[in-house]
């Protein structure tokens, strides 16, 4: 008897999208590109690019939008085997993606915000750069990932929690070669920037998990 195959349009039709929107930024800056896809082996984008960033150029926007769809369709997959009494649908994929949008914008502006009121605000657009970088890069990272998942293997508990746990080592790799890279002006600002880590990088998380757990 031949096993009934799952339809994964609608997920085939996003990491397209993915796909096109990672190729668009490659298109935009090519040489750019290249540097990025080696930032966890090498410093070199990030001491070029740093120097002249904005808030979000075409690339990073990109790149980001590569990296909301992809984290919504990796949340997705992570509830769909977690939870087998949940419904996958368009509306939950859309929802999962404008809220990751959402917090992230809202993170990052209030960050800005907060640089300001510190007067740490060179130290800070620095470290939010290499950080949006590192989080675009896991956002490369899941096109691949989400591809194998919903084509080749099937997504385990075990699976699952193994991939979380490289995408955390990933990120934490990336935000202690910018403390490295800059140790000398966090010293100098240390205080402001522990209430900075305090207020942004630890509580908010912690309110989403007591959020989800309650």
């Amino acid at each position: 008897m031949l096993r009934e195959v799952p339809s994964h349009t609608l997920y085939t039709i996003l990491l397209l999208i993915c796909l096109v929107t990672i190729t668009l930024a490659k298109s935009i800056a090519s040489k750019r590109f290249n540097e990025f896809i080696l930032i966890i082996s090498n410093s070199r984008y990030l001491k070029i690019y740093g120097k002249d960033q904005k808030f979000l150029d075409y690339y990073d926007g990109l790149l980001f939008l590569n990296l909301v769809i992809s984290g919504a369709i990796f949340g997705v997959l992570c509830i769909e085997n977690l939870n087998n009494a949940l419904t996958i649908n368009i509306t939950l994929i859309f929802k999962l993606a404008i809220g990751i949008a959402i917090f992230m914008l809202a993170k990052v502006l209030l960050e800005r915000l907060l640089a300001s009121l510190f007067e740490i605000d060179t130290i800070v657009d620095i470290y939010l750069f290499q950080k949006i970088s590192y989080k675009n890069y896991l956002g490369l990272l899941l096109l691949p990932i989400n591809a194998i998942l919903i084509f080749s293997i099937t997504p385990t508990k075990a699976v699952i929690f193994t991939i979380i746990a490289i995408l955390f080592i990933v990120n934490i790799s990336g935000l202690v070669t910018s403390y490295k890279m800059y140790q000398n002006e966090i010293k100098n600002n240390f205080f402001y920037f522990i209430l900075y880590l305090c207020a942004l990088e630890i509580a908010p998380y912690v309110i989403i998990y007591a959020v989800f757990s309650a």
